[in-house]
């Protein structure tokens, strides 16, 4: 039986951000290509066969990105982004988290099912400057591609910004014995996409370019890359994507409408690989992909695109014939469902600009909106009221889980949505049923994952339980983030300039 190869990307063409009365189309900078920038690994601290030890640095540095002036930038243990960080299965991690920066910032690790609210990394554990912080947990997920972003709500957007987001990467034994490539910077490559404005002498002026409904700028960055290629020295070539933009969406293609597999989405390896010649991700979302170069020979060049704009050339050169082919199943997810007297927990994405929420409400960091027994399955039905005719596709994300999509307004999900997910685009005017399960006590945050739209109070709050072992959380609340916000840029707390508040 032929192989189904889907040729559209799913989601509903009129809500695509090309709709967006702010959209900024991307255009080719006028600046010469460059080697695609591949993030180092992180090298552990120290490292045994039950323990690995990390430190993590968010600091500030310089990038030369485009010809002329060097940009200001913020990252993890690198100038811009982040040396990628390896996890393994079942090890205990233990992490310092230290604060190089100008002001507070936070360690979110998006897409790990770790306890929260502070080891999770969101607004409630701030790093204050000249600081360091130590988390440590045992990760117990499969195999998959996460990311460490800050999160200090009303500031998430700009220090993302600034350069704070980088690749995680989860191995387990189960992924290790499937025929994926794995050579990290050879035949297994993240990639990044970003968007970003140059003003005078190559900066970046997040405050010039702010958009409530999500800033965007006209030229891509791909690991921090502009104008960047790649060469391909293996048939078959393993990209790891995630969304790491603020506000924008990518509709991914190649030319010469190059079919490739998706092997994997947010939270881990699918089910079954699908195949395609178009991929949409939403804000945050991550998708494994192979490509088999095998009909192109030594000179030829692929060149993978956003709608019409392109964002690597791929340059063939001599490789060894690989005629790996993958299994009609990859993995069984385990996935039991809720109980039948378990209500349906109902959450509406309500309003564009500043007038987003959910249910109707602004986040407040010291309210808790929901709870949830750990280790019990509940349905979410996300619902986004936006109207049809110029909403906006809100991609939701929740914190300390991996879920999966149940339906989409009582139909199948997208083929591509049968893994675990941890963030999912939602239509305007459609419901999106996922199933949530929290293994780890904790309080979570849940929200819009287009930066701005959490930082303008598209997020609340839910708190895994043991009912034989309350807990109490003391949580961050927002007049102490403000106050030292202001203290530490030197403004009067009137004078903060917080564009989400």
């Amino acid at each position: 039986m032929a192989t189904k190869v889907y040729t559209d990307y799913f989601f509903d063409e009129p809500a695509f951000n090309t709709h967006d009365g702010g959209y900024i189309p991307l255009e080719v900078y006028d600046a010469p290509e460059k080697p695609l920038a591949v993030p180092p690994l992180l090298k552990p601290d120290k490292e045994t066969a039950t323990d690995t030890y990390y430190t993590v640095i968010a600091q500030t540095g310089e990038s030369q990105l485009v010809p002329g002036a060097k940009t200001k930038t913020w990252g993890y243990n690198a100038p811009l982004l982040g040396q990628t960080i390896v996890f393994q299965r079942g090890k205990h991690i233990h992490i310092n988290l230290k604060n190089e920066l100008p002001e507070l910032t936070t360690f979110h690790w998006h897409g790990l099912d770790v306890s929260g609210p502070i080891t999770d990394g969101g607004c409630h554990a701030p790093v204050y400057p000249g600081e360091t912080n130590q988390i440590d947990f045992t990760l117990e997920q499969p195999a998959s591609l996460s990311w460490l972003h800050a999160h200090p709500c009303p500031s998430t957007a700009v220090q993302v910004w600034h350069g704070l987001a980088t690749g995680v990467i989860i191995k387990d034994d189960v992924e290790a014995k499937l025929p994926f490539p794995r050579n990290y910077g050879v035949d297994d490559i993240p990639l990044i996409l970003q968007d970003r404005r140059f003003h005078e002498n190559n900066q970046w002026d997040y405050k010039a370019d702010y958009d409530p409904d999500g800033v965007q700028g006209p030229t891509a960055l791909i690991n921090g890359t502009v104008n960047p290629y790649f060469d391909v020295t293996t048939q078959r070539l393993r990209l790891r994507f995630l969304d790491g933009a603020n506000r924008r969406e990518w509709r991914l293609h190649f030319s010469d409408d190059l079919e490739f597999t998706q092997i994997a989405s947010d939270g881990g390896v699918l089910p079954e690989p699908v195949y395609l010649t178009k991929l949409m991700l939403t804000c945050a979302e991550r998708a494994e992909v192979i490509v088999d170069f095998g009909k192109y020979k030594p000179g030829d060049e692929v060149t993978l695109y956003t709608d019409d704009v392109p964002l690597v050339k791929f340059k063939i050169h001599d490789f060894k014939p690989d005629n790996t082919k993958l299994p009609d199943h990859l993995v069984t997810i385990d996935d039991p469902d809720p109980s039948p007297d378990t209500p349906i927990r109902k959450i509406t994405m309500d309003g564009m600009d500043e007038e987003v929420a959910l249910n109707g409400k602004k986040f407040d960091m010291s309210r808790i909106d929901a709870r949830q027994e750990v280790g019990t399955a509940q349905y979410w039905d996300i619902t986004n009221t936006n109207s049809t005719k110029d909403g906006m596709v809100h991609p939701f994300h929740v914190h300390g889980t991996q879920f999966t999509i149940v339906s989409r307004n009582g139909h199948e999900p997208y083929p591509n949505e049968h893994g675990l997910k941890d963030t999912v685009g939602v239509n305007p005017k459609e419901t999106v049923r996922i199933k949530v399960r929290f293994d780890l006590t904790g309080v979570y945050m849940y929200h819009c994952h287009i930066i701005e739209h959490e930082d303008g109070g598209m997020m609340a709050q839910i708190e895994s339980y043991d009912p034989k072992h309350p807990r109490q959380y003391h949580l961050m609340d927002m007049n102490t983030l403000m106050n030292a916000f202001a203290k530490e840029r030197g403004v009067d707390r009137k004078d903060l300039w917080m564009p989400g508040m």
